[in-house]
């Protein structure tokens, strides 16, 4: 039998994937349905007493903030934080409607299934569990439902940090995306006390928790040189100036790097499955991992990726100037060497010109959350491990270190063993399963009560 805290959870996820608040990127084509989402919360917060505050920096892009005092006034507050916001769809590759919330064979489908209506409506149910309930969570819990996060959050999180830092006051530490899936830790079983695997064990599950996210950051490549006419070549020639740097960086391999997110994530498989992880077997180690191995693979190096090339406009002409754009993603404390690494690979004659620029994110990978974190599990799984890991991308928690806070990816999912939560972002057919949506629930609310 499920409980009134389950059941809303499930109820309001499906209430707000059906809120088609997607976000394009074009002021002109997002309309309101952000702000319509946070409403949404507003009224069901306010239905249990629980204040709120919505904020719309512009028509349509609103975010919401609440304050739940909590039983220890020597505690830091603790951030719980979800974005409202949705990528677009092309409903043609979609099996089911995108905006409908449909469940098929035990899966939720829609827009924002896991990325990330699903923590907002389990955040949304829990908070209305300690209000009926009458629970004081130990640390005041400041909730944050959030605009803009799939565009970079300057409407969402940046706008809050950079205008109303004093809703975050007292603030040390932040859960959100992208993290709290399970994985399987031991491979295809548990393994017995001579080391072999236990035939028709069931594997043991990692908690991927991150601790830690890639930087993003953009920067473009200006090469110039002699315009002229294409029937006379020059070696002055900024296309093929360009063309070498391009051809130079996207080969480039950077070094690989042990973050401490990823040193602990190794340290744990290791363990569980006799593998070495040394620098000679790693990308080996991790390839047998299968899809969790891909995940901790793109965290390993920096990468900078050539992904616009702009030049000339006729044939018949040599143009006098052409750009390339990165994408960049720098791993923690890598700025320096990252942007050395470009200006020597770039070589002489072309510029290397940033634009936006987020260094990482990194938390404490000891920190005393991260035990909360594995009693919640372990209530509902005894067997399950909760592991770091180095997120290859970012979210949110990027503007919130801003104001000095350590922030981390967890929302607990137990999903079966080849389903690839990560692989559900963005994807078509976004989908995931009911029973991790209530087993979400119960740990949430257990974080959220004890943290």
């Amino acid at each position: 039998m499920t409980s009134l805290l389950e059941e809303e959870a499930l109820e309001f996820v499906r209430e707000l994937i059906r809120i088609e608040s997607v976000n394009t990127g074009d002021p002109a084509t997002i309309g309101d349905g952000e702000t319509r989402a946070v409403r949404f919360i507003q009224e069901r917060l306010r239905e249990v007493g629980i204040a709120s505050e919505l904020i719309e920096p512009r028509p349509g892009r609103g975010s919401l903030v609440a304050r739940i005092p909590g039983s220890d006034p020597g505690a830091g507050a603790l951030l719980v934080h979800a974005h409202v916001d949705v990528v677009p769809v092309e409903e043609r590759d979609w099996t089911r409607p995108p905006f409908a919330a449909e469940i098929h064979d035990g899966y939720l489908y829609g827009r924002g299934a896991v990325d990330m209506k699903n923590y907002a409506g389990t955040v949304l149910a829990v908070a209305r569990h300690l209000a009926r309930e009458r629970i004081a969570p130990r640390r005041d819990l400041v909730l944050a439902f959030l605009a803009d996060e799939e565009a970079g959050g300057l409407w969402g999180a940046g706008w809050l940090v950079d205008r109303r830092p004093e809703l975050f006051a007292g603030v040390t530490e932040a859960i959100s995306e992208v993290g709290g899936f399970s994985v399987p830790l031991d491979g295809d079983g548990r393994r017995d006390e001579d080391g072999d695997e236990a035939p028709g064990a069931d594997p043991r599950r990692a908690y991927l928790v991150a601790t830690s996210e890639k930087g993003v950051a953009w920067a473009t490549l200006t090469a110039r040189g002699r315009a002229g006419h294409g029937s006379r070549p020059t070696e002055d020639n900024a296309v093929v100036r360009l063309a070498g740097a391009v051809r130079r960086i996207g080969e480039h391999r950077f070094p690989i790097v042990r973050s401490p997110a990823v040193t602990r994530f190794v340290e744990a498989f290791a363990r569980a499955r006799g593998l070495r992880f040394s620098d000679e077997t790693i990308e080996a180690d991790l390839a047998s991992l299968g899809f969790v191995g891909e995940i901790i693979g793109a965290s390993l190096r920096n990468t900078a990726t050539p992904t616009v090339l702009s030049a000339g406009g006729k044939t018949n002409i040599i143009p006098g100037e052409a750009t390339a754009r990165l994408d960049i993603r720098v791993l923690p404390g890598q700025d320096a060497p990252l942007r050395e690494t470009l200006a020597a690979l770039a070589g002489p004659g072309v510029e290397v010109r940033e634009g936006r620029w987020w260094s990482a994110t990194e938390a404490p990978v000891d920190a005393p959350l991260l035990d909360v974190l594995g009693r919640a599990v372990a209530a509902e799984d005894p067997d399950g491990l909760v592991v770091p890991y180095l997120l290859p991308a970012s979210t949110d928690n990027k503007h919130f270190a801003r104001l000095g806070i350590a922030g981390y990816g967890f929302v607990p999912l137990r999903v079966p063993h080849d389903f690839d939560v990560l692989g559900q972002f963005h994807a078509a057919d976004e989908r995931v399963p009911v029973d991790a949506l209530r087993f979400s629930a119960r740990v949430t609310a257990q974080i959220l009560r004890k943290a």
